[in-house]
């Protein structure tokens, strides 16, 4: 479903042509492919030597982007890729020690940081308006997606989670968590997780598959300093910033005309926006790759906590 969006971003910028799409069953991709005015291919290679990009993107099954991602980058391809990384540490410091060998444009969709509400919030934090970070909660859930991992919904799902708590308060010290599978004994479907950052402040992150994207409030962030909160609903719709001891708030929401900022999908048009600028400029991407490895640090730190009952140090 997300690989659609990749291709209407880059079919319908002025700036860009998409000049491939590649599938893994022929039908399926000469039928994205018509939807977009370009060339279907099943094979990497074939695509890579009959059209020479200067950028390809992936967006693949949650489980298998290993493969995929390591033969694009052994050809030297700049890339933009999906979350997650991957779901194995190994296998994700492989794949930026690969890229970094090159020094190729390796970038990841962490396409949260550009909701509206996110910048403003990290604006606030970063102004000192909430002053001096003490405790921040994400949460986030809804329906499961298919998949053989046990702990597919921190790998796949809360990378965001993760990405967003760093993002917001700063390097993650610590990690401790609980996870339940009621409802489904092959997975473990609702994690709870308590974090310590760097900077002494502490968090949490509730992820689950045992609810429904259809709720309201399906993802949220907390953020409290000494000065102030801020609160992200739903990720593009509301942002609140509150002063400590005031009852007059300061609330945004996207307007009646403001489809970009209403639309979660957007998220992913403003990254392209910077992601083409830096490739153009020669400079890192705007969200390297290596915080899809820090994610995937931080699952597999929780992981250790939860199967051994200890805090582990992240």
């Amino acid at each position: 479903m997300w690989g659609e969006q990749h291709a209407r971003v880059f079919a319908r910028r002025p700036d860009t042509e998409l000049v491939a799409i590649v599938g893994r069953t022929a039908g399926r991709a000469e039928q994205r492919a018509a939807a977009y005015g370009t060339t279907a291919y099943t094979e990497i290679d074939e695509m890579l030597a009959r059209t020479r990009p200067d950028l390809v993107t992936t967006s693949l099954p949650n489980e298998e982007h290993f493969a995929p991602t390591l033969q694009l980058i052994r050809r030297g391809v700049p890339l933009l890729v999906e979350k997650p990384l991957v779901f194995n540490l190994d296998e994700a410091e492989q794949l930026i020690a690969e890229a970094d060998q090159r020094e190729l444009f390796f970038a990841i969709n962490f396409n949260h940081r550009y909701s509206s509400a996110v910048q403003q919030a990290r604006r606030a934090v970063d102004d000192g308006l909430l002053g001096d970070i003490v405790h921040v909660t994400w949460r986030f859930g809804g329906e499961a997606n298919p998949g053989s991992s046990p702990y597919r919904n921190l790998f796949e799902t809360q990378c965001h989670g993760f990405d967003m708590l760093e993002h917001l308060a700063g390097p993650i010290s610590s990690v401790m968590a609980e996870m339940t599978n009621k409802t489904d004994e092959r997975a473990y479907h609702t994690v709870v997780i308590a974090v310590r950052f760097a900077n002494r402040a502490v968090g949490s992150l509730v992820g689950t598959y045992d609810s429904s994207y259809t709720y309201p409030d399906a993802q949220y962030i907390e953020i409290n300093g000494t000065l102030g909160r801020a609160l992200i609903r739903d990720t593009v719709q509301e942002l609140t910033l509150s002063r400590a001891g005031s009852e007059t708030h300061e609330v945004w929401r996207p307007g009646y005309f403001n489809d970009l900022d209403r639309t979660f999908a957007h998220t992913f048009d403003r990254h392209v926006d910077d992601v083409l600028a830096a490739l153009r400029a020669g400079h890192e991407p705007p969200v390297h790759a290596r915080a899809g490895l820090r994610s995937v640090e931080l699952a597999t730190a929780a992981v250790q906590s939860f199967e051994q009952g200890v805090r582990v140090a992240s």
